[in-house]
């Protein structure tokens, strides 16, 4: 590992207190940048915190519920003023919890678009907004989304999540071409089956509406049928594309979502 490959990057990470959050945010620290670790979970945050300045890293903890745009703008705020700048904000906070397509209903709508879609949405407007403040860098700034499998396509279980992660997608494609004039570029990367606690409580909730027929067989059985590579992935799969994002080596990309998901869905 280049150990100073995000020297110089001040980053936040929202969803950033376990999973692929607490994962990216260490990953981050331990090549240099420092990191604000957010999450609505303040002492899961304070935990990461606790990690990376144990291992010689920088970082503080903010708590962020991202669908309050005060608190959203207040973190990004606290990043600037701990650091002396932001310049990268990986929007990762999101939630699913599945259930066929006929009975959705509006509460299970409106919780996972309003954190995964207006979360996204807010995350990356508070974050362009403080870095066309701080005027124009040598390098681009950097807006990093979380995409999905299901930003390319949809299951029948999952049609809200689908939609969310769909909606990010376009803010990808969308704020890449309204922020290109302020030297923001604008990314995202798509993970598949990932063995974190939100899938473990996804496989948990898919035997509970009858889509599968005992725990760990959603994981398995996906893993079999339709990842090319036969695995599902856990969070040190991923961490190295959401490095290369980071870093300077995407400076000249804009507007792209890269799947990382085991050859699951070629799109």
């Amino acid at each position: 590992m280049d150990t100073n490959r995000l020297t110089g990057k001040h980053v936040m990470i929202t969803g950033a207190a376990r999973g692929m959050g607490a994962a990216i945010a260490e990953h981050y620290a331990a090549q240099g940048a420092k990191i604000c670790v957010a999450d609505v979970n303040l002492a899961g945050c304070q935990e990461v915190v606790a990690r990376i300045k144990a291992s010689g890293g920088q970082a503080i903890a903010a708590k962020v519920d991202v669908t309050k745009r005060d608190q959203v703008k207040a973190a990004v705020e606290a990043t600037a003023e701990a650091f002396g700048s932001i310049n990268i904000m990986l929007n990762n906070a999101g939630v699913n919890t599945p259930l066929m397509f006929l009975d959705i209903t509006e509460e299970n709508w409106h919780q996972i678009m309003d954190i995964n879609a207006l979360g996204t949405l807010i995350g990356m407007q508070e974050a362009a907004k403080q870095m066309i403040k701080q005027g124009k860098q040598s390098e681009p700034y950097k807006i990093i989304n979380v995409g999905s499998i299901l930003s390319r396509q949809a299951f029948d279980d999952v049609v809200p999540y689908a939609c969310s992660k769909h909606a990010v997608l376009a803010m990808i494609n969308g704020g890449a071409k309204a922020l290109a004039a302020e030297n923001i570029t604008v990314n995202g990367y798509g993970p598949g089956v990932v063995r974190t606690e939100l899938w473990e409580q996804l496989d948990k909730d898919l035997v509970a509406i009858g889509k599968f027929e005992k725990e760990g067989q959603s994981m398995d059985q996906l893993a079999e049928d339709m990842i090319l590579m036969k695995r599902y992935s856990y969070p040190e799969d991923v961490v190295g594309t959401a490095s290369f994002l980071a870093s300077g080596e995407s400076d000249y990309m804009t507007g792209q979502l890269i799947m990382i998901d085991g050859g699951m869905i070629m799109q």
